[in-house]
């Protein structure tokens, strides 16, 4: 198993200020950092790839979409945005060396028609995908789509979704991922879950109910760590969690108030907990 830290923590954009940053989260004892590809700057991804090498960190890449470039929007035009502007983020992670990119990028975050998705908006999303799926597979970056609890999307809300969703893609390079925080709002059963990610599921979210330090909430860890070793996961368990620094992600994230005592030691005691957590199973 490899572990990673989600630099939403402490940033939505890479500046030099957080580069002492990724030196601590390599002595802390973390294999890899989640960056955050919301600038579509590809020089820019290709200098931070060099300083990640440099700190010895293996990556991914996390990114979302809007309203103005909903790739399953009804207006072609507005989809035809959505699926360049995914595809810039392809060509940033590759720049940064990022394996992969995951996030809610099939629809827009934090936007509703006030019903769920119509069959149109499902058959364009999954469109769109297929054509970014095109360019992850020439990147060289898999793709791990997430699927977000009702409240920050209508799309994708349940593992049966985002299955349903992948298969209809139908390329090997889009892939799903899970998030133990949004499993814990939608799934009525967290292993029966994970096992319909069975052979799709290629990245793992470690995700507090509140958002704070993984293993100090509600979070059936159990059942999630248990059917996880179950199904035979051994890549990637990224800590996603959220402070006070992420103004563009507030409609959605809804953090606000500090939950912990510091991000350090955030790190420090999840990475404890995951490998605790795995070292009983794995």
């Amino acid at each position: 198993m490899r572990y990673g830290m989600n630099l939403l923590l402490w940033t939505d954009t890479l500046q030099d200020e957080i580069r002492p940053i990724l030196d601590d989260v390599k002595a802390i004892g973390f294999d890899a950092v989640e960056i955050p590809v919301f600038e579509l700057d590809v020089e820019k991804y290709a200098r931070w790839g060099k300083y990640l090498d440099e700190a010895g960190l293996a990556r991914t890449g996390v990114t979302v979409r809007g309203v103005d470039d909903n790739p399953m929007s009804p207006d072609p035009q507005v989809r035809k945005k959505g699926i360049a502007n995914n595809n810039l983020a392809l060509d940033c992670c590759r720049a940064a060396g990022c394996e992969a990119l995951v996030g809610p990028y099939h629809s827009a975050l934090g936007y509703f028609s006030g019903k769920g998705p119509t069959a149109d908006e499902w058959r364009w999303a999954v469109d769109s995908m297929r054509q970014v799926a095109e360019h992850a597979q020439q990147a060289g970056v898999m793709l791990g789509v997430e699927y977000l609890n009702r409240f920050e999307c209508y799309l994708l809300n349940t593992a049966a979704d985002g299955a349903r969703f992948c298969r209809e893609v139908n390329h090997p390079n889009c892939r799903m991922m899970y998030d133990t925080f949004h499993a814990h709002i939608e799934e009525k059963n967290i292993p029966e879950a994970i096992r319909a990610l069975k052979d799709l599921v290629v990245h793992v979210h470690i995700s507090e109910n509140d958002r704070s330090t993984p293993g100090m909430g509600n979070v059936r860890w159990p059942e999630n760590f248990d059917t996880l070793h179950e199904i035979g996961y051994n890549n990637l368990m990224v800590i996603e969690a959220f402070g006070l620094a992420l103004e563009r992600l507030v409609p959605a994230t809804k953090i606000w108030r500090r939950m912990y005592a510091g991000e350090r030691q955030l790190a420090t005691d999840g990475l404890n907990f995951m490998k605790t957590e795995v070292a009983k199973r794995w």
